[in-house]
């Protein structure tokens, strides 16, 4: 049995916050009453592995890099937890991971800047997904949407991408996530009152289109 929600954060590449947005939206769930474990797919790196046990977080979080992480991860998390969010690798250097991670989303989120060239790169990331998710043994595809992050306030190009990126038919979620020290800085440090930064927001979005109970 799986989890009611499966969050995959993925991007092409490294360096797009995909860790630090993991961490934070994991927080962000939990503060939300919902039991979450987190997986660190990232073999190389395993920032968020290790990011857990240096902040002593009170959330789980596993390391599982394999390309079979769709048949193994079901049971491990069993039906103990109401969230699960997976940090993966750059899709290309560990394609393979990835896909396996997708086929047992019912989200994938995509942070991303508002910039040409991470908008550039949002076709191949499409593509991996919808290519993982034809793979699926079955229900629905899952739900991809982008998250802004590293946003500047009143920078106009925030609401140009947001244009752009719907206008090709994808989801842009209504937070953003702003270029601070509190993100930049917060590697290795305990979690505090996730739900009440812009990641908490994010949670919020998804959970009212998600059909899933909170204690």
């Amino acid at each position: 049995m799986t989890p009611t929600l499966t969050i995959v954060v993925a991007n092409l590449k490294g360096g797009s916050t995909k860790t630090t947005s993991a961490a934070f939206v994991s927080h962000a769930l939990e503060g939300a009453g919902l039991s979450t474990i987190a997986v660190d797919a990232d073999g190389e790196n395993e920032s968020l592995l290790s990011w857990s046990e240096a902040g002593e977080w009170s959330i789980p979080v596993i390391g599982l890099p394999v390309a079979d992480l769709h048949r193994k991860l079901p049971g491990i998390v069993d039906n103990r937890y109401d969230a699960v969010v997976i940090d993966t690798p750059p899709m290309k250097e560990r394609l393979g991971v990835v896909a396996s991670a997708i086929k047992l989303a019912t989200h994938v989120l995509v942070p991303m800047a508002p910039t040409g060239i991470e908008y550039d790169r949002l076709p191949a990331i499409r593509s991996v997904v919808e290519d993982a998710a034809a793979l699926r043994a079955g229900g629905p595809p899952p739900e991809l949407a982008v998250v802004f992050t590293r946003t500047v306030p009143n920078a106009a190009s925030t609401d140009v991408y947001r244009q752009l990126i719907t206008d090709d038919g994808l989801r842009v979620l209504g937070p953003t996530v702003g270029r601070l020290e509190r993100y930049a800085q917060a590697y290795g440090l305990p979690i505090k009152n996730a739900a009440g930064t812009a990641y908490g927001d994010i949670v919020a979005e998804l959970l009212t289109s998600t059909e899933i109970l909170t204690s």
